[in-house]
């Protein structure tokens, strides 16, 4: 199997939407607190949305033979999204649970990694200690953490894809004069 070739260029597009970007990334962060309401709120939604639609589909397949996992999955997805939009601090409290432990977790990954193999040990090890270090204080403060977590790292996430877009544009087909 042959890897497509492709070329990194920047367009004015790239640009103009990387400025954009940058800017709703500001403004994310500008109000971090309603980030994480209006982005608990639209998981809910689609999640809600989401689930309904499975199972709907699952159960017009059940009499051909479809199993039983669609309809389950379906109906676990609907609750979930019933569940975050009744108490969306909940979802978010539960979101930052998730984001804590997952910071934790790859955090122990890599400062494992970093004592066991050579190459890359030091960046692996302080990379990962500042992960655990995450972890532990989302995981220790979850009633602050749960408020404003989610907003912050959304805005921190679309600031910098803004950036990049701006500084490096985007991956287009080595044939394609876009």
């Amino acid at each position: 199997m042959t890897a497509a070739a492709v070329t990194v260029k920047r367009t004015g597009w790239d640009v103009i939407l990387g400025i954009a970007l940058a800017i709703a990334g500001l403004v994310l962060l500008g109000d971090a607190a309603l980030a994480t309401a209006v982005s608990v709120w639209l998981i809910g939604w689609f999640t809600l949305v989401s689930g309904v639609i499975l199972l709907v589909g699952a159960l017009f397949r059940l009499r051909s033979g479809g199993s039983w996992s669609p309809v389950l999955g379906g109906a676990v997805l609907t609750v979930i999204g019933l569940f975050i939009m009744r108490n969306p601090a909940a979802g978010a409290v539960a979101f930052t649970l998730i984001v804590g432990a997952l910071l934790l977790s790859s955090g122990l990954t890599r400062v494992i990694l970093g004592w066991v193999l050579p190459a890359g040990r030091w960046l692996l090890m302080i990379s990962g200690l500042v992960s655990v270090l995450l972890g532990l204080y989302v995981l220790f403060n979850l009633g602050a953490a749960s408020t404003q977590l989610i907003g912050i790292l959304l805005g921190v996430q679309v600031l910098l894809e803004g950036l990049s877009l701006v500084v490096v544009g985007r991956l287009h087909p080595a044939d394609s004069e876009d």
